[in-house]
């Protein structure tokens, strides 16, 4: 399965979810996507189970000479998580990150300043939140999110993606009673592939999804 773009993409993963949480919906689930991308597919997923769309700013931490490279993430509300394997491999410790966690957490607040112009986070006290990424490649900024939504107290956790690396579904599976995923190929290179259409949102783009369904 290829998606022709994210909004499809969250259309088909909504209706999977629809399915599989039957009816204890939607008096207090919502949908907690994660910017820039996720927010697409997580608009999808909203609108086919009736939810309210919330977002949650993470950002990835990358290494200092090759940004691309992703050894941690961070997520609002909650610490740095890092990628114990990946730093083994650049021999780095996390102090050696303090750098770029801090820039790195200066544009989340920045980002979280524009995509909730003062609104209060969201509560998850109680709730089923569904956590909704366009992708899952190593998982680690999808565990920065998991635990940081965790630390709300939410009644049930979910992650949900259209497309995910086998590895990391399993990793997901210490975070979270639920991994809901359309697609987990078997060889796995990244996200984007399975897309024909993965441009890249802009803020202007978050904001009118939001504007829609919160």
């Amino acid at each position: 399965m290829r998606f022709s773009d994210r909004a499809a993409a969250g259309l088909l993963l909504g209706e999977c979810l629809r399915l599989a949480i039957g009816h204890s919906y939607p008096e207090r689930t919502v949908v907690t996507a994660l910017p820039r991308g996720g927010v697409a597919v997580g608009a999808g997923v909203a609108r086919c189970l009736g939810v309210p769309l919330e977002v949650l700013v993470t950002r990835k931490i990358g290494h200092p000479d090759e940004p691309e490279v992703g050894l941690g993430a961070i997520a609002e509300g909650g610490d740095p998580v890092f990628d114990p394997r990946m730093l083994d491999q650049v021999r780095l410790l996390p102090d050696d990150l303090a750098g770029v966690v801090a820039s790195e957490r200066a544009e989340l607040t920045r980002r979280v300043a524009v995509y909730r112009g003062g609104l209060p986070p969201p509560d998850f006290a109680g709730r089923h939140v569904i956590v909704v990424d366009d992708g899952l490649a190593t998982g680690v900024t999808a565990r920065a999110a998991l635990r940081a939504v965790r630390a709300g107290m939410p009644a049930r956790l979910t992650l949900a993606v259209p497309v995910a690396s086998a590895s990391a579904v399993e990793a997901m599976k210490a975070e979270t009673g639920g991994v809901v995923t359309l697609v987990t190929p078997r060889r796995f290179r990244s996200v984007g592939e399975w897309y024909a259409e993965f441009g890249q949102l802009t803020d202007s783009d978050v904001l009118t999804l939001l504007a829609a369904l919160r």
